[in-house]
């Protein structure tokens, strides 16, 4: 199975890339890396499952010729442009190319889900780029593509693998999240392309439910 990660140089991106190339559970995955840099990845330069390339999300052709030959995205950065150029580039891309299977990051509360005193203070930091979430996640699921949008809780860097889930018309549960857990939900979907398949997952540690700001 042919998977193309676009921003590969995040922290989650590489959780995802460290996990597939290391457990057997995925052996069959050929990987191709989109980054802006790809020198940033040399340390995956002499493995024979990974192609590194690089790209620009804002540059139509860029991400064009990245997706030629692929079955999966995972496009493991938020489209905070005003134009949502990134998403419409990796859209028209997937349709080019006959890819069907998009996995996407967004942010908690593009629909006024989250509630409380968190859900208050998470709209007034997160309201600059608000309006470019919700159409970036309006766009995917209108596109016809099969998606799943993550909306991301408030990540921490614990060593730790505990999430519940929760679907677009429900409440958001939990304030923050491992980023190892994100890594486990994509791993999860690469695995099961079933898996969320036309939805919208909310994801975070329930152990954080209640809490007004977001855990460390």
């Amino acid at each position: 199975m042919k998977l193309l990660i676009l921003a590969a140089n995040g922290q989650i991106a590489q959780l995802v890339e460290n996990e597939i190339l290391s457990n057997e559970k995925f052996a069959d995955v050929q990987l191709t890396l989109g980054l802006r840099n790809s020198q940033r990845l040399t340390k995956f330069a002499d493995n024979g499952r990974v192609r590194l390339l690089d790209v620009d999300l804002e540059d139509e052709n860029s991400v064009n010729n990245a997706m030629i030959g692929q079955e999966l995205v995972f496009v493991a950065v938020v489209d905070h442009d005003a134009d949502n150029k990134m998403t419409k580039n990796v859209i028209q891309a997937m349709k080019n190319n006959n890819v069907d299977r998009i996995i996407s990051t967004n942010i908690l509360g593009i629909y006024n889900e989250v509630p409380g005193e968190f859900g208050r203070w998470n709209h007034e930091m997160v309201l600059n780029g608000l309006q470019a979430a919700i159409d970036s996640d309006k766009l995917l699921s209108q596109s016809g593509l099969t998606y799943t949008n993550l909306r991301l809780p408030w990540l921490n860097d614990r060593n730790e693998v505990r999430y519940s889930i929760t679907t677009k018309d429900e409440p958001y549960y939990g304030v923050s999240g491992s980023r190892k857990s994100v890594a486990d939900l994509v791993l999860k979907i690469v695995a099961d392309q079933s898996y969320g398949a036309n939805d919208s997952l909310g994801l975070a540690d329930p152990a954080t439910q209640g809490e007004d700001r977001p855990v460390y």
